[in-house]
């Protein structure tokens, strides 16, 4: 089974942090053909953790996991921590394939994304 690790900063607002969680809910109604679960994942100030992420994606049985940062700018997280979160979590879970997707802000739909969202507060 194919699990989508959402990886969001964290937040000490738990609102915040909750949000993400609801996305996640949301895309895995959305993904229910590519993705048997999507769980959501801090890189710090919240819980669960990257590993416990992984982690709960193998409990739901999953043998690969595709990660996507939720970070709009390629800075030190998505460059270099993130990466190296996986790189600790493929080497605690061999049987795992786990791949690092893009970016949600490298993807060639943020320009209309931006558009629709300010034509709706305008």
């Amino acid at each position: 089974m194919k699990a989508l690790l959402l990886i969001a900063h964290g937040s000490r607002k738990q609102a915040a942090n909750e949000e993400i969680c609801r996305l996640a809910q949301q895309v895995e109604a959305l993904g229910g053909d590519d993705y048997g679960a999507v769980v959501a994942a801090f890189l710090e100030l919240a819980e669960p953790s990257i590993q416990q992420g992984v982690e709960r994606c193998a409990e739901l049985g999953a043998t690969e996991i595709v990660a996507v940062p939720y970070f709009l700018a390629a800075g030190r997280h998505v460059a270099q921590d993130i990466p190296g979160e996986l790189a600790c979590a493929r080497a605690g879970h061999p049987e795992l394939s786990i791949e690092l997707s893009q970016y949600v802000g490298d993807n060639e739909a943020m320009p209309d994304l931006v558009l629709r969202c300010s034509r709706q507060g305008a």
